[in-house]
């Protein structure tokens, strides 16, 4: 679960308001329909200068028409701006990342295999024709490898895929509901109760804009051997090819993922990331308006995210920061740094007036493992706080023998 480091940098909170981005029709075709020929790139639309709000730190920040989002760095779990972050809500088809996530993680532990046959059964079957369908169009009773299964549910957001797969793994598909809801308590996506596999419209499938960024960093982290196919553009199966339904894949080759979803109550919803100059940006837009809105509310959050915002390391793991002080060690010191890299997002240009400072535990006692805490750094900026890291032992310390802790011991009665 992110972050591995407490921050402390302020968590702007935007009151959603009126920012009525142009509807433009996409290239793409219709999210849950009948089956539909591979996309072709669509032509980026100039998007309309977003409303500016500042929030109470100062910032300003984008306003954007809908219900819910974020934006939030990758490495820290840090959210730069948000909305109503933790207000559940209907995710649509943003559920399947949960059960491409736990394909994925059941992939890396062996349980299942790229090319097991997953069988179409009844229950899972897509009948067609009906509008709202979003299908693999794997035939009744017909068998897909699972990696394709996977892949019809990543790219072509099929229900019928996400619905055999959760049967295939989890027994039945209640019972991979239970492991969706598992795995989201595991990764603190606390506002988030799933319903079924699909996303499909239920009172009871409900999650936050903040518990799906979570996700998606989880999938980018733990998923990374199968993380490239949420990029892919299009998917073909049984002679049906599909496009994928991420506008930003066909126009900023920064975004590399990750999943969209809609329904009437949903709205238009998607999960995206990008990666530029080597700094990795999630952001999650719910009940946006339209296919348009909400990849032009996307390409707003990321250029306004890249355009205030730089990664900071304070201090570069494995280097010696300080010396502890040590009692009854076969050494009088031990060093002391950090186990992990650290890194910080601060706003523009203040990554070269960050500022640190160390706090070591009073009492340090051996024997000592490496990497035991025995204090903290706290970075800062212009006066504020921006996060903190524990310091740990560099080294193993061994504890002293006995007459060497009673000379010690005796030095320490008279230096007092």
């Amino acid at each position: 679960m992110i972050p591995r480091f407490h921050s402390a940098f302020p968590l702007p909170v935007v009151l959603a308001s009126a920012f009525l981005v142009a509807a433009h029709t996409t290239a793409l075709s219709a999210p849950h329909a009948k089956p539909r020929a591979a996309a072709h790139k669509p032509k980026a639309a100039a998007p309309a200068e977003p409303a500016m709000t500042t929030d109470a730190n100062g910032q300003s920040v984008p306003v954007l028409a809908n219900k819910a989002w974020v934006l939030m760095d990758f490495n820290t779990g840090q959210l730069l701006a948000s909305s109503n972050p933790d207000e559940p809500l209907p995710p649509a088809s943003l559920t399947k990342m949960m059960t491409s996530y736990l394909v994925e993680q059941a992939l890396k532990s062996g349980k299942v295999k790229p090319n097991d046959p997953v069988t179409m059964s009844l229950s899972a079957w897509c009948r067609g024709g009906k509008e709202g369908d979003s299908c693999m169009f794997v035939p009744l009773n017909a068998q897909a490898s699972l990696m394709d299964m996977l892949r019809g549910v990543v790219i072509a957001s099929g229900n019928d895929a996400s619905k055999a797969l959760a049967e295939h793994i989890g027994g039945s598909e209640p019972g991979f509901v239970a492991m969706m809801n598992t795995e989201a308590k595991k990764l603190g996506m606390s506002k988030t109760q799933f319903a079924n596999s699909a996303g499909l419209p239920d009172p009871n499938n409900k999650a936050s804009a903040r518990d799906l960024a979570v996700l998606a960093a989880a999938i980018i982290r733990n998923s990374a051997e199968y993380y490239p196919i949420y990029a892919e553009r299009q998917f073909s199966y049984n002679g049906i090819k599909q496009g994928n339904r991420n506008a930003l894949l066909y126009t900023d080759p920064t975004v590399d993922g990750l999943k969209t979803g809609h329904t009437d109550e949903a709205g238009y919803c998607l999960t995206a990331s990008a990666k530029r100059n080597g700094m990795r940006l999630i952001s999650v837009i719910m009940n946006a308006d339209s296919k348009q809105a909400r990849a032009d509310q996307t390409r707003v959050l990321f250029n306004w995210g890249y355009a205030n915002f730089e990664e900071a390391t304070p201090a570069q793991a494995g280097a010696t920061l300080a010396s502890a002080k040590v009692t009854y060690g076969v050494a009088p010191t031990v060093n002391a740094g950090l186990a992990q890299p650290w890194t910080l997002v601060v706003p523009k240009g203040q990554a070269a007036a960050v500022k640190t400072a160390i706090t070591l535990n009073p009492a340090v006692e051996a024997p000592i493992a490496k990497g035991a805490v025995i204090g903290k750094i706290v970075a800062t900026a212009n006066g504020k706080q921006l996060g903190e890291a524990p310091v740990v032992a560099l080294a193993d310390m061994e504890r002293a023998g006995f007459f060497e802790r009673l000379r010690q011991r005796v030095v320490g009665w008279f230096s007092k």
